[in-house]
């Protein structure tokens, strides 16, 4: 309920390990590519760069013994290697050239798999919320009656939520998925004239973007990645704890799925509890939590020191963790959520009279003006909460009123007060719609 198969996968001590082994070979080819290094010396590392070859109980040791978190699996690559093939392996590098190129790599399968899971989360809503366009409820504010709305429009919002969250997705791409190889101070000195050509190259075999110069110390393109996995998870949150609340028994809005054999409570036998809702939510607090520490790792003293880096092993393995669960266990939620029609209109006559009243002030407006209107209204709806009486009883009673009761009628009927909620929730859906078939479109391409 913390992490997924898939994000264990990826920050896993053996995948860490192979994906450096990754890099050092791709370093290798690169190297060959631009005439730094012979073809045969390159394709031995890169025939070495398995941990199926290493011993990692030595390299265990090693890093234990050495202190150094690469050097170890330097070693144990060279010494796979064929002839003299090891002794050019990390050639020209520095460990966190290897280690933050490996980490776009873990950062650019995250960013995969969390838009995977957005995508199908989208695909979800917009069926929802269009088989629900017009569907009336209580639209609330403070946790109390407002105005009548439908549930449409709220599956609206949702989805134009999830449409930033992916431009954010994408945006992240080209400012954090980038190589690193720029040597020990960023002045790639040991790459000689083949330096930029070797980076580029370098890049290209990644597929990581190639940047103008070094960031060992300028730990932006980081912070951008946790910042917008972190803002993802918020993002399932609200929606979750949306559902969580409006699934209340005394509400009965929404129904979570639930089957025989689910247990809610240890001694309470009757209770469902919205458990994967809740945990969505505690799940955005922990990645929120990334947020403070990866912005400390932006405070790197000179040309680069290990603090930023042992920070960000943490926080984006660990945002990862719970961004990405959360989106998978919105996306089960979502799979199994039924909508109550009913409950929401009969929800909304209970509350008919306080989702009436800035239509009733409208109305006065045209008699009264809009304070004096005002003020009409609040005296009625304030004194009938107060005396019993209801809101049409108190407006009749009252001298300033100048609506008739066929007027106050027709304005306790929440579905004649939703305003364009039907038309604005019908363009964003009808844009969201468009929006997962032209990526499903540039996917198919």
């Amino acid at each position: 309920m913390y992490a997924t198969e898939f994000s264990r996968k990826v920050f896993g001590d053996t995948s860490r390990l192979q994906r450096w082994l990754d890099v050092e070979a791709a370093l290798a080819a690169s190297q060959a590519d631009v005439g730094t290094l012979p073809r045969e010396i390159a394709d031995a590392i890169g025939q070495a760069a398995s941990l199926e070859r290493l011993d990692l109980e030595r390299v265990a040791a090693e890093i234990r013994h050495t202190g150094h978190s690469l050097m170890a699996l330097i070693v144990a690559l060279q010494h796979a290697c064929e002839d003299d093939a090891g002794q050019f392996v990390h050639y020209g590098a520095t460990t966190q050239d290897i280690q933050d190129t490996a980490q776009a790599l873990e950062m650019r399968d995250c960013l995969d798999e969390a838009e995977r899971l957005l995508l199908s989360i989208s695909r979800r809503l917009v069926p929802l919320g269009r088989e629900h366009i017009a569907t009336v409820m209580t639209g609330r504010t403070h946790a109390q009656p407002a105005l009548p709305i439908t549930f449409g429009l709220k599956v609206g919002s949702w989805l134009d939520e999830l449409q930033r969250a992916h431009q954010r997705m994408r945006q992240v791409r080209s400012t954090a998925l980038v190589v690193q190889l720029f040597g020990g101070v960023g002045s790639m000195a040991a790459f000689g004239e083949s330096a930029d050509s070797l980076v580029n190259r370098f890049a290209e075999r990644l597929g990581l973007g190639a940047p103008k110069m070094a960031w060992h110390a300028s730990r932006d393109r980081v912070m951008d990645y946790v910042t917008t996995m972190a803002m993802l998870a918020a993002t399932c949150a609200r929606i979750a704890d949306e559902i969580r609340t409006l699934s209340r028994p005394e509400l009965g809005e929404l129904v979570i799925g639930w089957h025989f054999g689910k247990i809610g409570s240890s001694t309470m036998p009757h209770k469902r509890n919205p458990e994967e809702c809740e945990q969505i939510v505690v799940l955005a607090r922990l990645a929120a939590a990334q947020v403070p520490v990866a912005l400390q790792g932006m405070v790197v003293e000179h040309e680069r020191d290990s603090r930023e880096l042992r920070t960000e092993w943490s926080s984006v393995a660990d945002v990862s963790h719970y961004s990405l669960t959360a989106l998978s266990i919105l996306d089960d939620v979502l799979a199994d959520l039924d909508v109550d029609s009913d409950a929401m209109a009969s929800n909304a006559a209970d509350t008919a009279a306080d989702l009436a009243t800035e239509q009733l002030m409208l109305l006065l407006v045209r008699h009264l003006g809009k304070q004096s209107a005002y003020e009409v209204v609040y005296e009625a709806a304030q004194a009938a909460k107060s005396n019993g009486r209801s809101l049409r009883e108190e407006l009749l009673l009252s001298e300033r009123n100048r609506l008739s009761a066929e007027e106050i009628d027709a304005a306790l009927d929440p579905a004649g007060y939703i305003g364009r909620a039907p038309e604005i929730a019908g363009e964003m859906i009808g844009q969201a719609d468009a929006w997962l078939e032209a990526l499903a479109a540039e996917e198919a391409r």
